[in-house]
């Protein structure tokens, strides 16, 4: 899920996220989500030009229903509360390519969890000349007709960059709010989150 080098003319940056094998194991669902808000970090950290926006690349040529299965909906929820409220990028659009008929599950399983705004910004794509129209074909790594280099060379690029923030990304592990500073109520995880629950074991009011 490496974010790309240079910026649309829109002047957004093009981030692209690509299983590289059907038969891989899924990796640790929250783990994952961790990386990728530590990518964001760097982001944050290092953009020397602000940004319009992102714009994220979906490549669901691997997606299965075994992977799939392991995001709960409590999982998708807390990760976009995090994304949509808390980090300070605008999410410009979504373009999936290499549909499958698992994407649609996928898709309809996201968008309540979105904001409407967001829900409308997602494209999918039956051609990759179709996603052109969107992103400069140059922009894309060389798998997808573009100059940006390979995606293991971007991939193996960012694993080196967060290596040599290991040092700080320990520090933050540290970093907690601290609610009796704040004015007014406290914040909870249940008041940010909602109450996690399962069809067996239902909270009522």
């Amino acid at each position: 899920m490496p974010p790309l080098p240079g910026l649309t003319p829109n002047g957004c940056r093009v981030v692209m996220l690509r299983g590289t094998d059907k038969d891989i194991a899924t990796p640790n669902v929250v783990e994952s989500m961790k990386a990728t808000l530590m990518i964001g970090d760097i982001r944050l950290a290092e953009e020397s030009v602000g940004v319009a926006g992102d714009v994220y690349v979906l490549d669901a040529s691997v997606a299965t229903p075994t992977h799939f299965a392991k995001f709960t909906p409590a999982l998708v929820k807390k990760f976009l509360i995090c994304v949509q409220e808390a980090y300070p990028v605008k999410l410009k659009e979504v373009h999936v390519i290499n549909v499958s008929p698992i994407v649609d599950t996928i898709v309809n399983f996201v968008k309540p969890f979105l904001k409407e705004k967001i829900r409308e910004r997602i494209h999918i794509h039956s051609n990759i000349e179709d996603l052109y129209k969107y992103v400069p074909k140059a922009m894309l790594p060389s798998e997808y007709g573009g100059d940006a280099g390979s995606c293991k060379e971007l991939n193996d690029a960012w694993r080196a960059k967060m290596g040599e923030y290991t040092a700080w990304f320990k520090e933050q592990e540290a970093s907690k709010a601290n609610e009796s500073l704040r004015p007014g109520a406290p914040k909870t995880a249940d008041e940010l989150f909602g109450m996690d629950g399962t069809f067996r074991q239902l909270t009522i009011d």
